[in-house]
């Protein structure tokens, strides 16, 4: 019996010690003083927790460029009346990205804005991280 309850608490701490490490800090990855627009065609938007995906192609000088951009968890959009058809709406048509980019220099960012074909803007961040606190 003793064994078995030494089990699950061990089996226990390794799941809580997992999910502790599959959620970061964006400053973690990304360069919070680094904010650079970004426009390209939108491929996908992955509705996924913790964070969507949105994927973007960069035309560079003739070569293609595929950005990754974090953004914030499903029920965070959901909260503030966007839905993943708001945003799906742009696939296949030009959208531009500000975000922050990633410490290591590859084409993977956390957005913090997203311009729609439309013109419909969505600004992702508070107010406290507009001024930089």
């Amino acid at each position: 019996m003793r064994s078995k309850i030494f089990c699950a608490f061990i089996l226990a701490m390794t799941m809580l010690a997992a999910s502790a490490l599959a959620h970061h800090s964006p400053s973690a990855i990304f360069d919070m003083t680094k904010k650079v627009p970004i426009t390209g065609t939108l491929t996908a938007v992955n509705w996924v927790n913790p964070h969507i995906i949105v994927l973007v192609d960069v035309n560079k000088n003739g070569t293609t460029e595929s950005w990754k951009f974090e953004s914030n968890p499903p029920a965070w959009f959901r909260q503030v009346g966007v839905s993943r058809n708001d945003l799906a709406k742009g696939i296949g048509q030009t959208v531009t990205v500000e975000a922050v980019t990633a410490i290591d220099g590859s084409h993977y960012g956390y957005m913090q804005k997203i311009t729609m074909p439309d013109g419909t803007v969505l600004e992702l961040v508070g107010e406290n991280e507009k001024a930089g606190k």
